[in-house]
């Protein structure tokens, strides 16, 4: 027995190898989820019996019937220290069986993962989970994750691609994925899947019925989201997959300069009546740990519904939404998403002008537009660069951050600040060690320039324990 795991390991090992170091990085970059939900997340999401049944919406294309609550795979849960079921960090397959068992019940049958999520090991977890159940009861979709230059061959790609049918246990891919297009821009573009023939092979994979529809996920670089549409009518899209929620929607570029609406990107596919598939409708979850008048805002509103069921209403109510993604590590995030799309309750106008409301009273707080993604990790110096952002954005949302010793909490808010710090990023990994190598910057989907943020909390950090803000 253990010669046989030694040599499954080593198969691994062997895969990442041949598609170069950047592909293994790009695998270990992107992680499970690291921690227990927090009180506060627990705290702004509904319990209760699921009121009814799945929305579904129909894909034109295929007739297949797709539930709107999608299960995102980026981070599947993992066990703790002292598990007898494994090493701590791994994925925890009992627990992915039973969440996914439980969405299958309950409706949820279109599952999203990638070669690169959680350490690489996303596609296996999933196989063994659905691979449990009827084939014909879920769609899977996974992508085709080159991000490095020396994974951009056509070997190395070929051999990505061909380890998604093995490791998801299929013989046909639902919904294949060009995965992150626009980051690098068009050069990028070109050498993932252009100039080595990858973007043809594929088509003639999709005539060959072993992948069912084709699209690409779109980050960053507008001029390659255009680029592709243009080339619509030649390649036929079968769904594109988007980032969009109720600030984005309008204000995406108030967030970032460097990105674009979502009210753009999705009029773009509706007007060519391609599906869009939904992801970030919390905004890297910020959208369900907002800041506390804004939760009592919301409340006020609907007093039954979770904080985090009103970005998740407003993503769904397109009619040109195919499905909405949702990373459940918990079992109570997935029974409140569950709640939420059993059935929709499509905004109504008012909705949707509230919403715009509640939008721009969360742009008065200056918030990093991270996304917890871990695409820019890992580090080359050993950096915890999303726990640093995270951590700050969540000291701006409960008001700990403050900007000036004058102000009236400032001692409880700045020993918020310091003690959440340590407790959250070693010290070692902490953000004054920075040197400004900008590796990060050109892996992160949303454009946030890292160096800078960084020197800036580090010089906040300096400040607030000098005592001279």
């Amino acid at each position: 027995m253990e010669k046989k795991q030694h040599k499954t390991e080593m198969g691994r090992r062997d895969f990442l190898k041949k598609l170069g170091a950047g592909a293994a990085v790009s695998a270990m970059a992107l992680y499970g989820c690291k921690e227990k939900a927090s009180d506060s997340s627990a705290n702004r999401v509904t319990t209760g019996e699921i009121p009814g049944k799945m929305t579904y919406r129909t894909n034109p294309k295929t007739g297949e019937k797709v539930s709107v609550l999608g299960y995102g795979c980026m981070r599947l849960p993992v066990l703790e220290e002292g598990s007898s079921a494994g090493r701590e960090g791994d994925i925890d397959q009992e627990t992915v069986n039973k969440l996914t068992d439980y969405a299958l019940a309950h409706g949820v049958n279109y599952f999203d993962t990638s070669p690169a999520y959680c350490k690489g090991f996303s596609e296996r977890a999933m196989g063994i989970a659905l691979s449990r159940h009827p084939r014909s009861s879920y769609y899977i979709a996974t992508k085709l994750s080159n991000f490095a230059p020396d994974t951009w061959s056509r070997e190395a790609s070929m051999a990505m691609y061909r380890n998604s049918f093995r490791e998801l246990k299929v013989d046909y891919i639902d919904y294949l994925l060009l995965h992150a297009v626009g980051m690098g821009g068009m050069e990028a573009l070109e050498g993932r899947y252009i100039k080595n023939g990858m973007l043809d092979f594929l088509l003639e994979e999709r005539k060959a019925g072993r992948i069912r529809n084709l699209g690409f996920s779109y980050h960053g670089d507008i001029r390659v989201f255009d680029y592709l549409l243009s080339r619509h009518d030649e390649i036929q899209w079968d769904f594109v997959q988007i980032q969009l929620n109720y600030v984005d929607w309008k204000h995406a570029k108030e967030v970032n300069p460097r990105n674009t609406d979502a009210e753009y990107l999705y009029g773009e596919l509706h007007k060519r009546g391609i599906p869009a598939v939904i992801m970030e409708p919390l905004l890297g979850g910020r959208l369900s740990n907002v800041p506390n008048h804004i939760v009592a805002r919301l409340k006020q509103n609907r007093p039954d519904d979770s904080v985090a069921s009103w970005a998740f209403r407003f993503a769904g109510s397109p009619e040109g939404v195919l499905t909405v993604l949702s990373g459940m590590t918990y079992m109570e995030h997935l029974q409140d998403n569950l709640r939420t799309y059993s059935p929709l309750v499509p905004l109504t106008e008012a909705d949707k002008e509230f919403l715009e409301d509640t939008a721009q009273l969360m742009l008065k707080f200056p918030t990093i537009p991270c996304n917890d993604c871990k695409y820019c990790m890992p580090c080359p110096y050993g950096i915890d660069i999303p726990s640093i952002l995270v951590h700050y954005n969540r000291c701006v949302n409960d008001g700990n951050v403050p900007k000036s010793s004058q102000e009236e909490h400032y001692r409880q808010a700045r020993r918020a600040f310091l003690v959440g710090y340590d407790r959250s990023v070693p010290r070692l990994r902490q953000a004054n060690h920075c040197i400004g190598c900008n590796q990060c910057s050109s892996h992160c989907p949303q454009n946030i320039n890292i160096p800078a943020e960084l020197q800036r909390i580090d010089r906040f950090v300096e400040q607030l324990k000098q005592g001279t803000l």
